[in-house]
């Protein structure tokens, strides 16, 4: 199966640091603090590969009893529109239901809203600024 749960510091780990690095905060010209990938070691890490090689990945965090946040969703550049976010998704709602969460909450880029609606998420905030750019809180029950 091409969706899997990564277990923090190994090298499926580090993969995926690097993906969400390329993605997500190079072209903002930002990068990780050790303090920030410290506190992923109580997330849940999610993956999506093909053979080997992560493809498309995500995380979930605890916020409050019952309520996961989805943060840091990727997809290579040039897989996007795939599928495989698509697939992330339904695996990390699933994962997270199982592990008896009832909402799922996000910060979403503006630019990503269409997608997340698509599949049921629901736009509960103003727009605001996270990581120099538009953002929106999404959030689905479960």
């Amino acid at each position: 199966m091409p969706l899997r749960i990564i277990d923090y510091g190994t090298e499926e780990y580090q993969q995926m640091v690097d993906l969400r690095l390329q993605i997500l905060r190079t072209p903002l010209g930002l990068s990780f603090t050790n303090e920030e990938l410290e506190k992923e070691k109580n997330d849940i890490l999610l993956g999506y590969f093909d053979e080997d090689v992560l493809e498309g990945c995500c995380l979930l965090t605890q916020t409050a009893e019952g309520t996961v946040r989805l943060r840091q969703m990727a997809v290579i550049f040039g897989l996007q529109g795939k599928g495989i976010g698509r697939s992330l998704m339904a695996f990390a709602e699933n994962v997270a239901r199982d592990a008896g969460y009832k909402k799922i909450t996000m910060h979403a880029r503006k630019s990503a809203v269409g997608f997340y609606e698509k599949l049921d998420y629901k736009i509960a905030s103003n727009e605001f600024e996270e990581v120099t750019i538009p953002h929106y809180v999404m959030e689905k029950d479960l």
